[in-house]
């Protein structure tokens, strides 16, 4: 791993690449995940996920929790005055503000689970996370790598960050910012979803406007997105209740026919904190993406799941936190985030992303709007 990439993100870690063309990481978790029968609306169908075991995920918060409580604070790099509680060993040094970088400070008592994908609005431009991670209780300010999804602004708005509240980056702009991790493809997968939301909805919208929380937070969107989204929430919260004791922990998402994403987690009530983010998140891949193809079948679906191995493997750890590993196959990447808390050691989140044969991910629909287009 690059120094570049270790001073971006600004971690007090060991990061360990393993690499051998020989040797596979991962293999096949024995069962551990079953996938479900799907759940379909126009062009995504979810496909529930229960686990044989679940664990207690209960003094975990999330970032929305976090901000809403006012214990979690989320600012530019030089902004940190008044926001620090209590004694803390480390205070970040910085020049000032900057495109890739933040601070955040968990001045709560709990330990925060950071998901990649999740949006912050306001500073000097728009931000999403790149990648997951664990923030201890009262921890000292934490340098938080994350990437620009606002091009075009660098006027402070606030002097600290919110959270985009009705949804997380969509697949095509999460993936850039977890695997490619490169900028430039981040800003072009933003204005590529922007173009293909505007070109989506009568009249279009505002010229001008670059910035992915609030074009997507625009109301004729979220209307199209709500569309969407609405058929598959009912299907799923009847299922979840039916499905109370096999617990249930993730999904896996095909849009267009393909299967681009899985997200798991460590308990059925971890996954409901995120699941309307989450679920708005795949609507607004599907109603931005143009793509067709038979119907994924369970068998496949189960095989997506269940094929971990990969030939490389990137290990990031924080002694006695957290440890993420990014597992590397031909086919996909596996993002797995462990907590290394007292009284944890197990996996919080499981990313999968397919890499390959997927659809034309971000790509504009016919000419036509959505609702034309599902008729």
């Amino acid at each position: 791993m690059s120094q570049r990439f270790l001073f971006r993100f600004g971690l007090a870690s060991v990061v360990m690449t393993l690499a051998c063309s020989s040797l596979l990481w991962g293999g096949n978790p024995n069962g551990n995940f079953k996938v479900l029968s799907p759940i379909s609306h126009g062009n995504l169908t979810i496909f529930p996920v229960a686990a044989s075991t679940t664990h207690d995920t209960s003094d975990f918060i999330t970032l929305d929790e976090g901000i809403r409580s006012g214990e979690v604070v989320v600012t530019e790099a030089g902004r940190l005055g008044g926001l620090i509680r209590g004694p803390h060993r480390r205070i970040p040094t910085s020049t000032g503000a900057q495109v890739n970088s933040l601070v955040l400070v968990n001045n709560s008592k709990h330990p925060l689970m950071l998901l990649a994908g999740e949006i912050v609005t306001g500073g000097k431009q728009d931000r999403v996370v790149g990648k997951d991670r664990v923030i201890p209780a009262e921890s000292d300010p934490v340098d938080l790598g994350v990437f620009c999804v606002e091009p075009g602004r660098w006027t402070e708005e606030s002097d600290h960050f919110s959270t985009m509240k009705s949804q997380m980056a969509q697949p095509s702009v999460r993936s850039k910012a977890m695997v490619a991790q490169d900028q430039r493809q981040v800003w072009d997968s933003v204005g590529v979803a922007n173009a293909a939301a505007a070109a989506g909805v009568v009249g279009g919208l505002a010229p001008g406007r670059t910035s992915y929380a609030k074009t997507f937070d625009d109301e004729k969107v979220r209307q199209a997105i709500a569309e969407e989204v609405a058929p598959v929430e009912q299907s799923y919260s009847s299922l979840m209740k039916q499905l109370r004791d096999q617990h249930a922990v993730g999904v896996e998402v095909a849009v267009g026919g393909r299967l681009i994403w899985a997200d798991l987690f460590a308990s059925t009530a971890l996954l409901n904190k995120y699941w309307p983010k989450l679920v708005r998140s795949y609507a607004a891949e599907a109603i931005t993406t143009h793509g067709s193809a038979k119907p994924i079948t369970l068998a496949e679906a189960q095989q997506f799941l269940d094929r971990t191995e990969g030939t490389r493997q990137m290990i990031e750890s924080e002694p006695g936190v957290y440890r993420q590993s990014e597992t590397i196959a031909p086919n996909f990447k596996l993002f797995t985030l462990a907590s290394l808390l007292p009284g944890t050691g197990f996996d919080l989140h499981i990313s999968k992303i397919a890499d390959g044969d997927v659809p034309e991910i971000g790509k504009l629909r016919p000419v036509g709007t959505w609702s034309e287009a599902r008729r």
